[in-house]
């Protein structure tokens, strides 16, 4: 693992966009031998700086960045236009104006440019594969660089651009979708498939994501290749992280997640609610950022009313083994969990 020479611990704590992700979260999970990454997507440029400044007071332990990679989608306008129909009805019940549905780049190029100038250990990217000059400037700033792939496909225009590793996605994971492409049926394989077949397709590192909430979990992910598993709902519930009084309680119950583009027109897995519910005969259309954009007025009114059924509750498919502790304590427990799970199948290995 000499991309993550620090690592004492296999574990990643996931960048979770929207509020989860905060520098005490990297910082603590850093400092109990794992590693966090800080979320840029949708920040302000001065709202990442600063929160790369905090963890930095917190720990001088490496930590990572990652970045929405924005791509031309085409967009069905009609589409668009019958779902902003179908989505009048919340705006009524909320009292608010839908938002504008618009396309934005996520201010990439400022980003990256503020990344390399902090010359932060680690950036991994999101939504698409960035070009070769991205990943060139990144390099030369002595930055290392991950690529999310939910297909062997992928995993190998990766590498040829230049990656430093691979995040193995796999569709149990909670929150959008990170490949290259938004299509129904395209990168939908299981964590454990996608790790076999990534890992014939790449000679690259291969960190795991999807599904893993607990040191069991993380062991099958290293046993089927990977050198690191990245976790993100498993760390939804612990103090430090940001996530929502809402979110945060529903996190851990026996709800079904399913996959959805009702909140942002993409792909993401989330706990489903009324909302998920309401919006499935007509379905959003594959338009993102703009039904992000389109439902953001109805998600912000819907938190400040307490309005459970109304807000987007992204969670893995395991989110109910979720458990409710310090983020130090869940790394420690995880690397515990790991090393019995590891032990129980070497002696079923060699039983009789």
């Amino acid at each position: 693992m000499t991309i993550f020479p620090s690592l004492r611990v296999p574990v990643i704590a996931a960048p979770m966009a929207g509020g989860p992700s905060t520098p005490r979260l990297v910082a603590a999970v850093a400092r109990a031998g794992a590693m966090g990454f800080l979320a840029a997507g949708y920040k302000r440029l001065d709202q990442v700086h600063e929160e790369i400044r905090q963890v930095r007071q917190l720990t001088d332990a490496p930590f990572g960045v990652n970045v929405f990679t924005s791509g031309e989608t085409r967009i069905d306008q009609g589409a668009l236009a019958s779902y902003a129909a179908a989505l009048q009805s919340d705006a009524t019940r909320l009292n608010v104006a839908l938002g504008q549905p618009e396309a934005d780049d996520d201010h990439f190029n400022e980003k990256i440019e503020l990344l390399c100038a902090e010359r932060v250990p680690v950036v991994s990217f999101v939504f698409g594969l960035p070009t070769g000059a991205t990943i060139d400037r990144l390099h030369h700033a002595g930055v290392s660089v991950l690529v999310t792939v939910t297909t062997p496909g992928e995993a190998v225009a990766a590498e040829a651009i230049g990656a430093d590793a691979l995040v193995a996605q796999g569709i149990e994971a909670g929150g959008h979708r990170g490949g290259f492409t938004d299509h129904d049926g395209i990168g939908e394989y299981g964590l454990l498939v996608l790790l076999r077949l990534v890992r014939q397709a790449s000679r690259l590192p291969v960190i795991a994501a999807g599904g893993l909430t607990d040191g069991a979990s993380v062991a099958a992910a290293l046993t089927a290749g990977a050198i690191a598993a990245q976790l993100g709902t498993a760390f939804l519930r612990c103090p430090e992280a940001g996530t929502n009084p809402i979110h945060r309680a529903e996190i851990g119950g026996s709800q079904e997640t399913t996959l959805t583009r009702a909140f942002t027109g993409r792909r993401a897995r989330a706990i489903v609610n009324g909302f998920v519910r309401r919006h499935t005969a007509t379905p959003p259309p594959a338009a993102y950022p703009h039904v992000h954009h389109l439902t953001a007025p109805l998600r912000r009114a819907a938190l400040i009313a307490g309005d459970t059924d109304s807000v987007h509750l992204w969670a893995g498919q395991a989110h109910s083994l979720v458990r409710e502790l310090p983020a130090a304590d869940l790394v420690r427990r995880i690397a515990a969990e790991i090393r019995s799970a590891l032990a129980e199948a070497r002696s079923r290995l060699f039983e009789g």
